[in-house]
């Protein structure tokens, strides 16, 4: 069964970029779009992903605002907050428990961390017939 990721951030070109990588390197992935908190927490509670993608600084509700209501809500399913920040945030996540990854650490973090919550297919990466 395919996984989902749902991924935040009022930028349209960070959402196709971290969209192009995931699909590119999880092949079967579903990956979803929000613009804004709101628009996360709505769309988290109809798709019900399996995993939620931050940007801190969004309009209407931060990412953290939502991360707070996503882990009420839905505590099973992880979250992380993948921003471009300087500030130190580390207890921000631990007491909301989320993940925290900075954009200047860079896509191979982020991936290494979605590798480890959605471990990729490799059978069907490598085009490999499972038996039966």
């Amino acid at each position: 069964m395919a996984k989902t990721v749902l991924i935040a951030d009022d930028s349209a070109a960070m959402r196709l970029s971290v969209r192009l990588l995931l699909q590119g390197r999880h092949k079967e992935l579903v990956v979803r779009e929000a613009v804004d908190g709101m628009d996360v927490i709505q769309k988290a509670k109809t798709s019900r992903p399996d995993l939620i993608l931050l940007d801190l600084a969004m309009p209407r509700l931060n990412g953290a605002e939502a991360a707070a209501v996503l882990k009420n809500d839905m505590p099973e399913t992880p979250v992380i907050l993948f921003t471009l920040t300087d500030l130190h945030i580390d207890s921000l996540c631990a007491a909301i428990d989320v993940d925290f990854i900075s954009k200047v650490d860079g896509i191979p973090k982020l991936l290494e961390r979605v590798d480890a919550l959605l471990p990729p297919n490799t059978a069907s990466q490598l085009g490999c017939a499972c038996p039966r």
